[in-house]
Order: structure tokens, then C-alpha cells, then sequence
């Protein structure tokens, strides 16, 4: 059997607990038989694989590539998988490129498949990194299963680094990054107090919304002021508080729910 981690408050209290607790529940987690396996398979063979073909070809190699970068998903789109691995991430225009979501754009450049000088699969650290991500990822989705939100949580240093690194973004782009990336938009959004009904706006005006109520909110509409530990803390306080609160009308509403549809039957 293997080990689930344990999340035992929500919020703030939980969040804290998984931070004191989260090396040797990770530890343990990494003890699980499949993840065990894949990890052994990755670090053995990916030394050996010089095309996108053939990693896509081996599911246990892809499944290792495709989780250490929050891909897990698109495993049955080998096709498409192997067209975004082939991509020159040099080329604005290629298919990696395109994509508004730069988890495939960063996979393509760690592998490196559509580079001038070819993959370098072989290069001493390759895959302890690609492994040590994708034990941090599959970790977080077995927290999530008990508490969506404390996934959201844990990967948010991790999501806005990723942003804050392309040194060539304006702030605007940097805001419309956070808007394609699906944990860090409902971080935010939480964390600001925007309405569900936020996401059907247009997007120019979800830019204007989100700098004008980070303004408010942390006195700053600059995306990379959120690489300030104290700046991320806050957010997170906000994301996990309101989050609560919205989890705890939720469980209100449905108990009434309940009662009413009970009450009616009698």
C-alpha cells in the first residue's frame, strides 16, 4: 500500500504542517512501488533515447517526462506530445512556441530534441532533474486529493519562478503568463477576491482587473515584485484564507441543500 500524505487542517494550519512535515512525507511518498519504477526506469534507459520518437514510444520514460512538468494529462497524445518535443523552442514559431501554456515550450527546451545540437539526454544531473520534478509534482497530487487547495499552494513558488525567469517579458505579458497558467490564475484570483464570472470577461480587461486590484490588495501590479518571499507568504495567507471561507459556504450550501431536499420528501 502505498503512502498517502496526510493533511490534517485546512488553511493556514494546514498549509504550515505540510511545510514542517514535507520532507519526510515526501519521503515516504517516494517509497510507492510505481513511483519507484519510474524513477529507476527514467535514470536507466533516457540516457540511451535520441529522438522524440522514442520517448514517446516508451510510456513509462513519457509518463516521468510528461509529470515532471505538470503534463500528466496528455499522456495518450503521443502524436501531438512528440510534435511539441521536436519543436525549436528558438523559433517563435514553432509549435511549443505558440502555446500561451510554457509547461510544453519548457519541456521541449530540458529535452532539447529540436535544438540545432540535438539532445544531450546523457549530460551528467539530466535525470535526477527530471526526476526529482516529477517526484515533487506526483507528491503534490496525492496532497491534492486530500486538499486542492494545498497543491495550489505548494506549486506556486515553483509557477511564478517560471514566469519571472523569462527576463524578456513586459509586466503585461508577465500578467497574461499568470492568466494561461491554471494554478497561479486561481491563486490569484482567490487571493484578489475576484468572482467565478471573472474568466468570462475579455482578456484585456482581466489584465486591468488583476493589476488594478493587486494594486489595492499588495500595493504593487508588478509580477515579478511576487518573487519577494514576504510578497508570496501574503499571497498565499490570502489565497488559503479565502479559499476556506469559499470551501466552507460550499459545505454550508449543500448541507441546506440536503436538509431542504429531505424536509421536501417528508
Amino acid at each position: 500500500m502505498s503512502f498517502q500524505p496526510v493533511v490534517p487542517f485546512s488553511g493556514t494550519a494546514g498549509y504550515a504542517f505540510l511545510q514542517r512535515t514535507r520532507e519526510s512525507q515526501q519521503a515516504a511518498f517516494e517509497q510507492a512501488p510505481l513511483i519507484k519504477r519510474n524513477v529507476e526506469a527514467f535514470r536507466d534507459r533516457i540516457a540511451s533515447i535520441t529522438s522524440a520518437e522514442e520517448l514517446v514510444a516508451d510510456r513509462q520514460l513519457l509518463e516521468v517526462a510528461l509529470g515532471a512538468f505538470g503534463l500528466d494529462e496528455d499522456i495518450n497524445n503521443k502524436y501531438f506530445i512528440e510534435k511539441i518535443l521536436s519543436s525549436d523552442t528558438e523559433d517563435p514559431k514553432s509549435l511549443a512556441s505558440k502555446f500561451s501554456d510554457k509547461r510544453y515550450s519548457a519541456m521541449a527546451k530540458a529535452f532539447g530534441f529540436g535544438d540545432a545540437n540535438g539532445p544531450s539526454l546523457d549530460v551528467a544531473g539530466f535525470a535526477d532533474r527530471i526526476t526529482d520534478a516529477y517526484q515533487d509534482r506526483q507528491f503534490e497530487i496525492a496532497v491534492g486529493e486530500s486538499d486542492s487547495n494545498m497543491r495550489l499552494a505548494m506549486s506556486f513558488e515553483r509557477e511564478l519562478a517560471t514566469i519571472n525567469d523569462q527576463t524578456e517579458l513586459s509586466d503585461n505579458a508577465r500578467w497574461y503568463s499568470v492568466m494561461a497558467s491554471p494554478p497561479l490564475r486561481k491563486v490569484f484570483e482567490t487571493a484578489l477576491g475576484l468572482p467565478q464570472s471573472f474568466g468570462t470577461l475579455d482578456l484585456d480587461r482581466q489584465l486591468t482587473e488583476f493589476r488594478d486590484r493587486a494594486e489595492r490588495v499588495f500595493g504593487t501590479s508588478d509580477v515579478t515584485d511576487f518573487a519577494d518571499p514576504d510578497m508570496q507568504k501574503e499571497a498565499l495567507r490570502l489565497f488559503l484564507v479565502r479559499g476556506q471561507i469559499a470551501d466552507g459556504q460550499s459545505q454550508m450550501g449543500s448541507g441546506a441543500s440536503i436538509a431542504l431536499t429531505l424536509l421536501q420528501g417528508g
